[in-house]
């Protein structure tokens, strides 16, 4: 497993959030009360002045009906591409985004009407303190260890260890974090697929 992909600046990032809004005809008020985030965060966000968690991202993707890999995509239209069967992408390709606690990169962001959004994910955070909640959104989960071992610890007190080859499926309601738990003191590497229902 590579040890870093490419990831997209947060600036990119933002710029993206903001084209969308505007395209959408959004104030960051409306977005704010569409999505639960906060104003102040949303601005920071557009602004570059902040890394935010997939669940914020994933909120304000939500409220303004687009799905999150466009908002990680870092140029092309906001519309949805042409119907296609069958979406093949290699990890490499895929640029991402870092919270801090996680690298994300969405795999088959092409595919027109998504529903589910499967991710790559590189887990960097060991330690609870590292996030400053737990993490809450909409749909299913699904985690398919790739390399490394994994600590899922969620809000009910309830926690599971995945080693490669295992998996995981859980309600994404449920507050949840990833922590590594690499013998090496090596990054965790894990497929996570998501739903929104």
């Amino acid at each position: 497993m590579p040890a870093a992909l490419p990831l997209l600046d947060r600036a990119v990032v933002g710029q993206r959030l903001r084209q969308v809004r505007k395209a959408r005809q959004m104030t960051l008020k409306q977005l704010s009360e569409a999505s639960g985030v906060p104003l102040s965060t949303l601005s920071k966000m557009e602004l570059a002045q902040v890394s935010v968690s997939y669940e914020k991202l994933a909120a304000a993707a939500r409220a303004l009906n687009v799905d999150i890999a466009q908002l990680l995509r870092a140029s092309g239209t906001v519309t949805a591409p042409a119907p296609v069967t069958v979406v093949v992408d290699s990890l490499p390709a895929a640029a991402g985004y870092s919270t801090g606690t996680y690298d994300y990169h969405p795999i088959a962001g092409d595919f027109p009407e998504r529903r589910m959004t499967p991710a790559y994910a590189r887990i960097i955070a060991r330690e609870r303190g590292q996030f400053d909640d737990f993490i809450r959104h909409p749909g299913q989960e699904f985690a398919l260890v790739l390399s490394g071992r994994v600590r899922i610890e969620f809000e009910t007190g309830e926690a599971v260890r995945i080693g490669p080859q295992e998996t995981a499926y859980f309600d994404s309601q449920v507050g949840h974090i990833y922590l590594s738990e690499s013998d090496d003191g090596a990054d965790a590497h894990v497929m996570v697929v998501m739903t929104d229902r």
